[in-house]
């Protein structure tokens, strides 16, 4: 994400002639993460973060994949075709409440909570990208999941990318969401992002940037969204929620260092590539004001083989979740 922001947390002055994109600082593709109001210390409960989130609406379920590591996930609807969905940064399940009731009437449909996030289990995880397909390879395994598509919101489709080009027969097809790793970022650009972020900063994000940071990721907040934000403020106060943002920490440096945009001639899948034609998030507004999202969005089918764009209006960095009616009816199409 970009947010205005200086390194003391302070807000950003406007005094000097710099455009107020240039001013903002190069955050990519983070989920309520940053604090540009006086940090605030939030008194820790015992309760772990997997029991201050709500019930998801749909039919849950968790599965050991090893001795630290169970998942949480949603399984709802029948069909011929499975829908995979992993969701983005900082995110979990509840990303695609607006995607389950349609498309589970004709498919199969499962989200999961990323290790470390949502209902999931906390752990000291690499949050790199060829760790998170590992673990959604063996996922599938486990499910003996078939004729699978997977469907990734932004940091969730560098995932999905990562993992159908090291396991090819695990994904039939890939529907990308407003995924990272299509903009690419020089050494000193990735540098920078990496450095700034640290487990103790997204620790102290007071609740008023919380409900801003929600706010960048929308065309128009939905009032559904108003949840998602009381139920981060609820997680802050979590005892493990130091793990947690240990987990967003190294996930933002795991799309760093495992960069796709190279690879995507390798992508064998029939691809969807949908974005939001008002996305905040990407391009990153400081790094790059010269590039637009429609400029990133051409760039990255571009390079794919087998690769279909749509850029729907009025919406923004969760597209798939402001115009749902829109991109249920784009997914349902192509897996039918």
């Amino acid at each position: 994400m970009t947010f205005p922001l200086s390194k003391n947390n302070a807000p950003i002055s406007n005094s000097s002639g710099m455009s107020r994109h240039l001013r903002l600082l190069p955050a990519l593709f983070l989920l309520f993460l940053t604090a540009s109001f006086p940090a605030m210390s939030f008194s820790t409960q015992t309760e772990p973060i997997s029991q201050v989130i709500g019930p998801y609406g749909f039919p849950e379920h968790r599965v050991a994949l090893a001795d630290s590591l169970e998942i949480a996930y949603v399984d709802a609807g029948h069909g011929s075709s499975t829908l995979l969905f992993i969701h983005g940064l900082s995110s979990y399940v509840r990303a695609w409440e607006r995607t389950f009731p349609e498309l589970s009437r004709h498919s199969r449909c499962l989200a999961l909570d990323l290790p470390g996030y949502g209902k999931s289990s906390k752990g000291h995880y690499p949050g790199t990208m060829d760790f998170y397909a590992e673990v959604i390879h063996l996922f599938i395994q486990r499910l003996h999941l078939r004729d699978v598509t997977l469907v990734g919101h932004s940091m969730g489709g560098q995932i999905a990318v990562t993992l159908a080009l090291k396991y090819p027969a695990d994904a039939q097809k890939l529907v990308l969401t407003s995924p990272a790793g299509f903009e690419t970022f020089t050494a000193p650009e990735r540098e920078q992002l990496r450095a700034f972020y640290t487990v103790a900063f997204i620790q102290h994000t007071p609740e008023a940037q919380v409900r801003a940071n929600h706010r960048y990721n929308f065309y128009h907040m939905p009032p559904a969204v108003d949840l998602w934000i009381t139920e981060r403020l609820r997680m802050m106060r979590c005892d493990d929620f130091g793990l947690y943002a240990l987990t967003v920490v190294r996930s933002m440096a795991g799309m760093l260092d495992g960069p796709i945009f190279e690879r995507l001639p390798q992508v064998q899948q029939p691809t969807l590539v949908v974005f939001g034609a008002e996305d905040f998030l990407i391009p990153n507004r400081a790094l790059h004001p010269q590039l637009t999202t429609a400029q990133v969005a051409a760039a990255g089918v571009a390079r794919l083989p087998h690769a279909q764009q749509v850029l729907l209006p009025e919406a923004g960095h969760f597209a798939h979740y402001e115009q749902a009616a829109a991109f249920n009816k784009l997914v349902a199409a192509f897996v039918r």
